[in-house]
């Protein structure tokens, strides 16, 4: 845990006690603060009552006492309309900030060198942040990961000058940590999302900023325009920004050239690392995370070799085209957090010859963004409540059976697939669904997935596989 110092002897308020809120409280609570929480969840005002939390409905609070009110960032900040516990901390002047900022305080409280990498954007944090803390691992560094996936950051040992913390930053967390100041700041990528909670783009894109805007180095993609105007406008501000691409060649900064990931600079170029043969990076999307992985670890001090041995023996997250098996020519990949089109875009585009599970509890749109990968696909085995729409985009497109269940499509395309000649195969669920017309969630949808493989005479289990 890190004790938030930088309020002892104050009075803070703190709304959400959910998992990551219970842990802020006690980190303010260790640091000397006095803490009064609340939560619109009697359930959860209870648990943290249990953990010697103060806790009372904050609409009868005395506000004009507290230093500061920590919000949860699950909590609407301004979309669609603030939460009330905001228009008191407002009406009484009381700064609002979150779980990050906090971080950011005790750290630059009690080791401000100690390096620090965040992460955002719209797709690909949760990897990137994985991957370059498994970078930093391998190489034997004293690495933290956590925020927006993992532990709480509150959660994580207390900064020391050659800790090196590695946070994937939501922007309801950006949003709530105003004095963010990574040593390198990684924006991937924008495209619209939870506009409901941010009102539009432009407000959306301008909450990812403020996480490069502050940073030392500024690492960011410049494959959508948003990011590319970002880039530009910090580059004027005098901000030291890396480029990255995992489509375009630059004249400055890293891009990929197929598997080979390349640095320019003032237009000439060399080779700084590879990801031929890496089963769990595979794909363009993998190339631009771990582009940024590497700038990002070339920035604190880590040299080429400790990168590319970090780089071929990351095993992937968990759900996010993880390798679960083989046998023979066979891959078994579990690509279960793809709940929409979108999201399956990646994996179908990673694999020449794909034995596709699909369906579930279908989102709009269905699969007919996805009609450019039918080629690729051999056969597919449909699931859940939208095997009958996606058997009617597919039409003659592509083979289909509706299988019904998960166990039976695993079954039928791990026997189809061991039946083809054509060289490496695999059977990919990437669902292109939400996963409740039959499981809790992704994630146990996952998991039924590698038992099933894994139950099928002689699939062997790919290292990292879970």
């Amino acid at each position: 845990m890190i004790p938030a110092a930088s309020f002892a002897g104050k009075h803070v308020a703190l709304f959400g006690l959910g998992g990551s809120g219970i842990a802020t409280a006690r980190a303010l609570i260790e640091g000397g603060a006095q803490v009064l929480a609340w939560d619109d969840n009697p359930d959860s005002v209870a648990k943290a009552a249990t953990t010697g939390i103060a806790t009372a409905d904050l609409r009868g609070a005395d506000w004009a006492k507290f230093s500061a009110f920590v919000l949860s960032p699950g909590v609407p900040l301004t979309h669609p309309k603030p939460h009330w516990t905001v228009e008191l901390a407002r009406g009484a002047g009381v700064e609002i900030i979150g779980d990050i900022e906090l971080f950011c305080r005790e750290r630059t409280l009690s080791a401000p060198t100690a390096p620090f990498i965040a992460i955002t954007g719209t797709n690909g944090k949760s990897t990137t942040t994985a991957l370059t803390a498994h970078i930093l691992k391998s190489a034997g560094r004293d690495t933290q990961m956590g925020g927006n996936i993992g532990r709480a950051v509150m959660t994580l040992d207390p900064p020391k000058t050659n800790r090196h913390y590695v946070v994937e930053c939501s922007s309801y967390q950006i949003d709530l940590a105003p004095s963010i100041n990574p040593t390198a700041g990684i924006l991937l990528n924008l495209t619209p999302d939870h506009l409901d909670r941010h009102g539009t783009m432009q407000h959306y894109a301008s909450i990812k900023e403020r996480l490069v805007a502050g940073s030392e180095t500024a690492i960011i993609g410049i494959d959508d325009s948003w990011c590319a105007q970002i880039a530009e406008r910090l580059e004027r501000a005098g901000r030291q920004v890396i480029r990255i691409s995992k489509r375009l060649p630059l004249t400055d900064g890293y891009f990929a050239d197929g598997t080979n990931l390349m640095e320019a600079v003032h237009g000439r170029y060399s080779k700084v690392a590879f990801l031929e043969g890496i089963g769990s990076l595979r794909g363009q999307h993998n190339a631009q995370n771990a582009l940024a992985a590497v700038a990002a670890c070339l920035k604190v001090g880590l040299d080429l070799g400790e990168i590319q041995s970090g780089l071929e023996s990351f095993p992937g997250l968990a759900h996010r085209m993880e390798q679960v098996g083989r046998k023979g020519h066979v891959l078994f990949v579990n690509d279960s957090k793809a709940t929409n089109a979108d999201a399956a875009a990646p994996a179908l585009s990673s694999f020449p010859r794909i034995y596709w599970i699909a369906g579930g509890l279908p989102k709009e749109g269905g699969i007919e963004p996805l009609r450019g990968f039918f080629p690729r696909i051999a056969k597919a085995y449909l699931i859940g409540e939208a095997a009958p729409a996606f058997s009617a985009t597919l039409g003659e497109a592509v083979p289909y059976e509706i299988s019904g269940t998960l166990a039976a499509a695993v079954e039928h395309a791990a026997h189809d697939a061991a039946k083809d000649g054509s060289g490496e195969v695999v059977v990919l669920l990437s669902p292109a669904c939400a996963s409740f017309d039959q499981f809790k969630n992704f994630e146990v949808r996952g998991e039924a997935f590698r038992q099933a493989a894994s139950a099928i005479d002689g699939v062997k289990p790919i290292g990292g596989a879970r």
